[in-house]
């Protein structure tokens, strides 16, 4: 099978993109998170902070602040009990069974958290070095110690100066995590949860005061050796260069200039790197092989810097529009909230959704702060025009005060809503998922992220898919966000009918297609025992 043909029916014909007959073997189920053995680790302290109001970085990262950060973007941060209704057929009555689960201040598909968090730091508190973030135990696990600018800086083809951030992120995605439960579909899985962790990495960064900016280039081969990694098992997706922002310093980073000592290849990389054996624990015997994913990301991989490429949208026009009448979405005040408030209260709610008044004002504010997740600093080009026409914002709207019901897409430079189609369309949304796990009919917002049909690859090559998943990851990481700013919240599903979704908004015809469906509405809290895991 071609890897096109394998795309596109990730994308449309995701019934066949599993097995049938595939059963899960829970019994042997991976762990959802990495455990290495027998490697030094620094303990990060347990009691971190109840609020991140005031929590900048000064003058260096402390180690409690480290600890803080990485707790709040990827720990383990509550544990939840709550009940799963069975029915009997043979008695007709209901029992009810106990679902424990480890909650994370990001969500993943079937919560199985396929990405992995690295580090690598220059702080005076811990021995300079690359680490990996034990998340069961909230502590680093050391990997190499020394200092890898060099090596960093030419892996990402000069595009950052490394000696001038305290440290670097890494975003790597362990195939296994969620492949044994989703087989194919895991790939596409696998992209928007690195996405929406990226989101959280960089809202943290904000509220600490630290500039980032999110590298999806760089020599990929010479990164997983720096890391230790098996590229048959593990691969980075993204890279995160972290420093302490001056006065007057903004977060986007320059467009990528690529300027290193000659033509910097992977191969040249590797030989500079001892060799490395770790040994990690994942739990599961009875791994099967997944020969589709590593030829996808082994088609994806970057061998020299000349494989690099920026986004060009020059050949691109804007949105043809359906109707001239638009409405005007009001400028609101930058909403002021506690991310780690968020990060304790973020609920996915499914049959949970509830009719309550929906205001125009709400959905001003869902749409522009969620768009301005698009204005991160990137190597694609920092420019965010381009980053707006790469991915879209659509949304099926029902009983919001202001607003007839129908079918709208955003245009954040305006600020307005245009209409595509009037009319109650929640049978329509209802009748498209696969699961009746969500009910739509409670919904006022569906929304939908949209983006190019051919996944970018015409001018980013495979490599292009995994980006365009992960930009849709932090899209979804925002609009979770701010539904929760307005006391709403979102459930993320890829379990809808793509092809009824771009018919409704026409999108063929733009040569985009829906990348992930959002509805977002007022939800009852449900009945659950839940204890936070801080010190």
């Amino acid at each position: 099978m071609s890897l096109e043909n394998f795309l596109y029916r990730l994308h449309f014909d995701t019934e066949n993109s599993r097995p049938s007959d595939l059963e899960v073997d829970w019994e042997d189920a991976p762990l959802t998170y990495k455990l290495y053995r027998g490697l030094p680790v620094i303990p990060l302290r347990e009691d971190v902070p109840l609020s991140l109001v005031d929590q900048t970085v000064t003058q260096e990262m402390s180690l409690p602040q480290l600890g803080a950060w990485l707790w709040y973007s990827y720990g383990l941060i509550q544990m939840s009990q709550s009940l799963l209704t069975s029915t009997s057929t043979d008695a007709g009555s209901e029992s009810f069974l106990p679902l424990v689960t480890n909650r994370r201040p990001v969500p993943s598909g079937g919560a199985l958290y396929p990405s992995e968090l690295y580090v690598y730091l220059k702080l005076s508190s811990i021995p300079p070095g690359l680490y990996h973030y034990d998340v069961a135990h909230h502590r680093l696990v050391q990997l190499r110690e020394g200092n890898f600018d060099h090596i960093l800086s030419l892996a990402l083809g000069g595009n950052c100066q490394v000696h001038a951030c305290f440290g670097v992120a890494f975003v790597s995605i362990y195939f296994w995590k969620n492949f044994f439960k989703y087989d194919e579909f895991s790939y596409r899985l696998q992209g928007l949860d690195a996405g929406v962790l990226l989101g959280q990495l960089q809202e943290m960064a904000n509220q600490l005061g630290v500039t980032t900016a999110v590298h999806y280039q760089f020599l990929d081969r010479a990164m997983n050796k720096l890391l230790g990694l098996s590229a048959d098992q593990e691969s980075v997706y993204a890279v995160v260069p972290l420093s302490l922002q001056t006065e007057g310093e903004s977060h986007s980073h320059s467009p990528a200039q690529w300027t290193t000592r000659g033509e910097e290849t992977a191969s040249e990389l590797i030989r500079e790197l001892a060799e490395q054996k770790h040994v990690h624990v994942m739990r599961s015997k009875r791994m099967r092989q997944y020969p589709a994913l590593l030829k996808m990301n082994e088609a994806a991989m970057q061998e020299s810097i000349h494989a690099f490429r920026r986004y060009s949208d020059q050949l691109e026009s804007k949105w043809p529009r359906r109707f001239d009448k638009r409405i005007r979405l009001p400028r609101l005040q930058k909403s002021s909230y506690d991310l780690a408030q968020y990060c304790r209260e973020r609920f996915s709610p499914e049959m949970d959704f509830i009719r309550r008044k929906t205001d125009l004002n709400q959905v001003a504010r869902i749409m522009e702060m969620t768009m301005s997740a698009l204005s991160y600093g990137n190597d694609l080009g920092n420019n965010q025009e381009a980053a707006w026409r790469r991915l879209s914002l659509f949304v099926s709207i029902h009983q919001v005060e202001g607003v007839p019901d129908g079918a709208y897409v955003y245009e954040p430079q305006e600020h307005a809503l245009y209409p595509i189609v009037y009319g109650d369309l929640r049978a329509r949304l209802q009748d498209g998922l696969t699961m009746d796990n969500v009910n739509l009919y409670q919904v006022p917002l569906c929304f939908h992220v949209a983006g190019k049909r051919g996944h970018l690859i015409n001018q980013l090559g495979f490599r292009g898919y995994r980006i365009q998943q992960m930009e849709a990851g932090i899209v979804v990481h925002q609009l979770l966000l701010a539904a929760f700013t307005c006391g709403m919240g979102g459930h993320p599903l890829l379990g809808f009918d793509v092809e009824n979704c771009d018919d409704l908004y026409n999108l063929k015809t733009e040569e985009k297609t829906c990348l992930i469906q959002i509805p977002v509405g007022h939800y009852r809290p449900r009945a659950r025992f839940q204890t936070g895991l801080h010190g």
